[in-house]
């Protein structure tokens, strides 16, 4: 008998989906070749990533606002809790950026304003917010950077509420010093060595809450 060898059988991502994703990379890709300091990645975070960022999310319970969206990761997985879109903000500077998270998610305020006063562009008001979940790069940002944006991430949150952030190190982003001035505390959520480079996720939340 002749033995004929078995064809493998190709795996194929649906169409749209394979866009998507290399859309989401070649995007990020030319916004750490222009600015590598502020990308601070090479390539988009996971949905592994992703999963843990937004798994405190509850869709009933208020508004969520984004820092840093990027391509979208974090976005879609927040919207895929259930939140509906209207109560979604995403806070993003980079002008490219901007514009394919109006294209991908239309139905979600995109704001091109700093992260350290985005109070004055929210459509929410101070208190309004359950969660802020945080993709920015504050390893490459300076100790009073941090104290500015976490002041205005806690001033719109509500009571209970906590911010979500991911760094590519073991240890919390901000240091000790910063949090004791501000009365908050961080405990780990999450690690996942499924994200290039493997991420640590952190919750920093108000003390006594």
């Amino acid at each position: 008998m002749q033995y004929k060898p078995k064809r493998s059988r190709a795996i194929a991502l649906p169409s749209s989906d394979f866009r998507a994703r290399a859309t989401e990379y070649l995007d990020f890709l030319a916004a750490w070749v222009k600015k590598p300091r502020q990308t601070a990645s090479v390539v988009p975070s996971s949905r592994y990533l992703a999963r843990l960022m937004v798994a405190q999310i509850d869709p009933a319970d208020g508004r969520v606002l984004e820092l840093g969206g990027g391509t979208g990761v974090f976005t879609r997985a927040i919207l895929e809790t259930g939140l509906p879109p209207e109560r979604l903000e995403v806070v993003e500077i980079n002008p490219a950026f901007a514009r394919g998270l109006r294209r991908h998610f239309p139905h979600v305020s995109v704001l091109e304003t700093p992260a350290q006063i985005v109070s004055t562009a929210t459509a929410g008001d101070p208190g309004d917010y359950q969660t802020v979940v945080s993709g920015l790069p504050l390893l490459a940002m300076d100790r009073h950077v941090h104290a500015d944006i976490l002041s205005e991430a806690f001033r719109m949150l509500k009571p209970g509420g906590s911010l979500v952030q991911f760094t590519y190190s073991m240890r919390p982003p901000v240091s000790r010093e910063i949090l004791d001035a501000l009365g908050l505390d961080v405990v780990r959520a999450g690690h996942t060595v499924r994200n290039f480079p493997p991420a640590t996720v952190f919750r920093f939340f108000r003390r006594g809450e």
